[in-house]
């Protein structure tokens, strides 16, 4: 293994219960005098979204909110959204809601000032250096579910609606300037919707540490981040006001996405095209194919897997651990294979051809190729 690696850590964060009041503070902080509010569609009148309003009306900002946002943000969103950006004074985004929301919102801030078109900047090799650096709008993330971790990123991930397909658009820029992370907005989630997300900041957390590399910041934090997750999840599930589990799935979600610069993996690898052809819930797709990709990587990852189970105190080692990825999905209501959430046979080649090229799947414990993703798929199915 090689020793030589570059590093990077997220951003200011104010986490906990109340911390939404902070949101005025961190525009004059940032120098934000015309906020644009990103959110998804479904928030667009929620009580939550209310809240922020009411902060920022508090401290006499004035309120423009664009929240044509899908489940799986495409570029037909991003087209709308910058027609909006372009056509007021904006100086900064409040991106607020779900992993969805929180893309596209990073999105918008960075493409308000580019020329070339956003599939220029796909994070392949240095592409985020064709980018215009000057007036990338600062950005404040406020997430509203503790899954995807975008608000501590540095990429979006945006659907191509032509060619049904998912892409990571990277620039360093895109990383929020502030984070806040008030678990008062969570408590209404849909238990569906805890499920998914909390899968998917396991995923996260598990695939960074089982990625090959040298980095053992990363390592420790996604082991943490999942043992919130072991102590947690289910009780957020089961009682969604339950505050300290709310606020700890919070600080996974910020782990999970923290530790996978390190990497991503084949669960990533099969989500992406998956959610792409089907508009599958991203987290929940993650949590389907968890256990099969474990299994598929089990002769490069066994020894690992077995310190993670002492340390999550998880008896039987390998088998154990995958004893319990099956016992949270069960106890989450999780679909229990790709047919439940759609998925259908006539597409898998077309899914196996995307998942190699995804960006995720170089940093899988072993080499994906189509004949080996293909089986991997059928078993998935």
């Amino acid at each position: 293994m090689s020793l030589i690696a570059n590093w990077n850590f997220p951003t200011n964060i104010k986490i906990g219960p109340g911390s939404l009041k902070e949101i005025g503070q961190s525009c004059i902080d940032l120098k934000i005098s015309e906020p644009l509010i990103v959110t998804d569609k479904n928030l667009q009148n929620n009580e939550i979204i209310q809240n922020l309003k009411n902060e920022l009306t508090n401290s006499n900002f004035s309120l423009s909110v664009f929240s044509e946002v899908d489940t799986n943000p495409n570029d037909e969103n991003l087209k709308e959204g910058l027609k909006k950006v372009r056509s007021g004074n904006f100086d900064g985004i409040i991106a607020f809601g779900g992993g969805s929301a929180l893309d596209l919102g990073k999105l918008l801030a960075f493409m308000a000032v580019q020329e070339l078109p956003v599939w220029e900047f796909e994070d392949l090799s240095d592409n985020w250096k064709k980018a215009n650096n000057k007036g990338i709008l600062p950005i404040i993330a406020i997430p509203t579910t503790a899954g995807t971790g975008s608000e501590v990123g540095r990429a979006g991930v945006l659907t191509d609606n032509l060619n049904k397909v998912k892409k990571v658009i990277f620039h360093p820029e895109m990383l929020p300037k502030r984070v806040i992370c008030d678990p008062n907005l969570t408590l209404k989630l849909p238990k569906n919707l805890t499920a998914g997300t909390g899968m998917d900041a396991f995923a996260h957390c598990l695939e960074a540490y089982c990625s090959p590399g040298y980095h053992p910041m990363a390592d420790g934090i996604a082991l943490s981040g999942m043992k919130l997750v072991k102590e947690n999840l289910i009780k957020a599930y089961e009682n969604g006001e339950n505050i300290e589990a709310r606020t700890n799935m919070l600080s996974a979600a910020l782990m999970g996405a923290t530790a996978f610069q390190k990497g991503l993996g084949a669960i990533h690898a099969l989500s992406h095209p998956i959610g792409a052809i089907y508009n599958t819930h991203h987290g929940t797709t993650n949590a389907v194919v968890m256990k099969k990709v474990i299994d598929f990587n089990k002769e490069h990852i066994k020894d690992r897997i077995e310190k993670l189970s002492m340390f999550l105190e998880i008896k039987n080692g390998f088998k154990g651990f995958t004893d319990y990825t099956q016992y949270l999905c069960k106890n989450l209501d999780i679909p229990g294979n790709l047919s439940e959430i759609g998925v259908k046979e006539d597409k898998l080649e077309l899914i196996a051809n995307m998942a190699i090229v995804d960006p995720t799947a170089s940093g899988n414990p072993k080499e994906l190729n189509f004949n080996n993703t293909l089986s991997l798929l059928k078993e998935c199915l």
